[in-house]
């Protein structure tokens, strides 16, 4: 399993200011949720060498949009969220309770 973090410092994320995506919610991706977010226009499987971007496979975590987490939970396809590693920001978006009903545990450091 590959740890994959939008942000300034290990398991914490950190609010930018070019981050315009809300990148908040930090998800172990599953098949399911790349799968969706590939329908919605956001292919996050393949690689893309010219921005540094490896692709994600299922079992990766990833930061994600806030709103496409939710997206994503509406139509049941949410991959699990590693709270301890999600910033507060997220709650703007997804209430506490749907984060922790989707928790999965942070890696051993």
């Amino acid at each position: 399993m590959t740890l994959m973090l939008l942000s300034y410092s290990y398991n914490e994320l950190t609010l930018g200011p070019t981050d315009t995506g809300t990148h908040v919610v930090c998800a172990q991706v599953t098949a399911e949720f790349l799968s969706f977010t590939q329908s919605r226009g956001n292919d996050l499987s393949t690689p893309m060498p010219a921005y540094g971007f490896p692709g994600l496979k299922p079992g990766d975590r990833w930061c994600l949009c806030a709103s496409r987490w939710k997206e994503a939970l509406d139509a049941g396809a949410a991959p699990p969220v590693v709270l301890d590693a999600t910033h507060e920001a997220a709650l703007g978006f997804v209430a506490l309770a749907d984060l922790q009903a989707n928790a999965v545990s942070a890696p051993s450091a």
